[in-house]
């Protein structure tokens, strides 16, 4: 699927060209001349990148790459005439994934925006992966790793596993596990989660889950 990029340049010239290359390249472009209109146009759609410029009217570029991470890690590409030490450090102390100087070349733009869509790509994928030890789980396609072997679980163990991992160091009571992978709506015996816990235990076939004597279950933190 086509990558998204939002450009927010005041220079019409600028825009033209970079909207261009982009195109041309695959991407799907909007395009915003100010500050104002940039931020309008990123609360309302979801973009891959944004290449925003710091000097504008209304709202400059700091303003706005301090708004737009208030609300998400989408990638910002600062476009400046500003190739001072001082204005670099402070778009990277707002954030910005990258620093690009004018006037710059295209097929640099290009290959700073492949970059850094890259490495957005691998820390997202990153995320949507747990591990502990040998234990891997991908919470996107619902998999679990043992030594890089799958191992399948039922999608009761699956959540259970992942409330584990997602919380390492904390003590789960089989109330706890109830609440929260039966979402309030079992009213059978709770010893289900000891059988559960037993299943994934054994289908693992390693003692990862921590049973602490009288009060519930835990995956430990790694030293």
């Amino acid at each position: 699927m086509a990558k998204k990029i939002l450009i927010i340049e005041d220079e019409k010239s600028i825009q033209n060209i970079l909207k261009a290359f982009l195109i041309e390249a695959g991407y799907i472009v909007t395009l915003a001349d100010d500050g104002m209109q940039g931020i309008s146009a990123f609360y309302k759609d979801s973009y891959d990148l944004v290449l925003l410029d710091i000097m504008m009217p209304k709202i400059d570029g700091y303003t706005v790459c301090e708004m737009i991470r208030n609300e998400s890690n989408t990638p910002v590409i600062l476009l400046t005439a500003l190739d001072d030490e001082e204005s670099q450090m402070k778009g990277f102390d707002h954030l910005a994934d990258d620093y690009i100087t004018k006037p710059f070349s295209m097929p640099l733009v290009l290959r700073r925006i492949e970059a850094v869509l890259r490495r957005s790509g691998e820390q997202l994928d990153n995320s949507l992966m747990l591990s502990y030890k040998e234990i891997q789980l991908d919470t996107q396609n619902y998999k679990v790793f043992v030594s890089g072997n799958e191992v399948v679980l039922t999608a009761r163990e699956f959540d259970i596993l992942r409330l584990l991992m997602e919380n390492k160091g904390r003590v789960f009571t089989r109330d706890n596990l109830l609440n929260q992978i039966w979402d309030y709506n079992y009213y059978g015996d709770e010893k289900i989660v000891n059988t559960h816990i037993k299943n994934i235990r054994k289908k693992l076939g390693t003692e990862c889950i921590e049973t602490i004597r009288g009060v519930g279950y835990r995956i430990d933190k790694e030293d």
